[in-house]
C-alpha cells in the first residue's frame, strides 16, 4: 500500500493540464492506479486525480459501496477512467455543495450536469462508457476537473456559498454529510 501526498491548492501544478495516457497495462500505469485508490482510501474520498498526486496523466477513480461521509448518497462503481470525455446529455443542471481532498476544510455550492455520459479506458486500454445521473455525474465531472487544471473554488458562482466546513456546520448552513471529493 503506498499513500502519497496530496496536493493542496496553491501548487502551481494543480493548474496544469495533464497529458494524455497512451500507454496502457503497463508497470508504471497500474502503479499509479494503485497509489490512487490507496490514497483515495487514506483520505476518505469519493475520488481521486492523478494531478493531485503529482502525476500529470488523465486518470482518476472514483467509488464506494458506503462512505459514512456520504450516508444519504447511493454507491458509486469502483472505477479507473483514463483519457474521460465527457457529454452532457441535458442542460439541466445542479448546485450542491462540494469539497477537495486538495482543498481541505472548504466547501462551496457548484452547479453540475445532472445527466451525462462519459467513457474512456482502463488500466488495460479497454474502452468503456456509462451514462449517469446526480451524484454519480457529480463526481465524475469534478475529479475530470483535475484533469483540466480546474479546481471547485473555480466553479463556485455565488461566494457566498463558499467557506470553511467548520464554520458552515456551526451556522447551519450545510449538514454534516458533505463530501470531500
Amino acid at each position: 500500500m503506498t499513500v502519497r501526498k496530496i496536493l493542496r491548492m496553491g501548487d502551481p501544478f494543480l493548474l496544469q493540464p495533464a497529458a494524455v495516457v497512451s500507454n496502457f497495462d503497463t508497470p508504471q500505469l497500474h502503479q499509479l492506479v494503485q497509489d490512487l485508490f490507496d490514497t483515495m482510501q487514506a483520505a476518505n474520498g469519493a475520488g481521486i486525480a492523478a494531478p493531485q498526486i503529482g502525476e500529470g496523466f488523465r486518470v482518476v477513480v472514483f467509488g464506494f459501496e458506503t462512505n459514512a461521509r456520504y450516508p444519504n448518497r447511493p454507491p458509486v462503481p469502483t472505477t479507473v477512467l483514463i483519457n474521460p470525455v465527457i457529454e452532457p446529455l441535458s442542460d439541466v443542471t445542479d448546485e450542491d455543495w462540494e469539497g477537495c481532498l486538495s482543498v481541505p476544510g472548504l466547501r462551496g455550492k457548484v452547479p453540475r450536469y445532472t445527466h451525462i455520459r462519459y467513457c474512456g479506458c482502463d488500466q488495460f486500454g479497454v474502452a468503456f462508457e456509462r451514462e449517469v445521473r446526480d451524484f454519480h455525474a457529480r463526481v465524475v465531472q469534478h475529479e475530470c476537473d483535475h484533469l483540466d487544471g480546474v479546481l471547485f473554488p473555480m466553479r463556485v458562482r455565488d461566494m457566498t456559498q463558499f467557506g470553511y466546513l467548520d464554520e458552515l456546520l456551526a451556522t447551519k448552513r450545510i449538514s454534516t454529510s458533505i463530501p470531500e471529493e
